[in-house]
């Protein structure tokens, strides 16, 4: 999974741990790891979804500012279908355990 360069900190940091992504397939599965920097992405869970289910919350606890901000960057390619990434960060070799910020 890719993140834009603005979500990036907070995922390492474990303040963003869900997303929403527009495939026309999920990309991703269950206990699946994928590379991030230095560390990996490891999702917990996949859930299809419908657009209409966003919400601006779902949208603000993905790193964005809202719903038209996360959709501005989701909502790219052919991919129709719309799914909840829920996923941790696991730091890599030498990589220092980042604490996570308290909001």
């Amino acid at each position: 999974m890719i993140f834009t360069k603005r979500l990036r900190d907070g995922v390492r940091r474990g303040e963003i741990t869900t997303s929403i992504r527009i495939w026309s397939r999920p990309h991703v599965k269950v206990g699946g790891r994928y590379a991030m920097e230095a560390g990996q992405i490891e999702v917990d869970a996949i859930l299809p979804i419908e657009l209409r289910d966003v919400t601006p919350e779902m949208a603000r606890e993905s790193g964005f500012k809202g719903l038209v901000d996360l959709l501005g960057v989701a909502k790219h390619g052919s991919g129709r279908n719309v799914y909840f990434v829920r996923f941790h960060y696991v730091p890599g070799p030498g990589e220092a355990k980042v604490r996570r910020r308290k909001k």
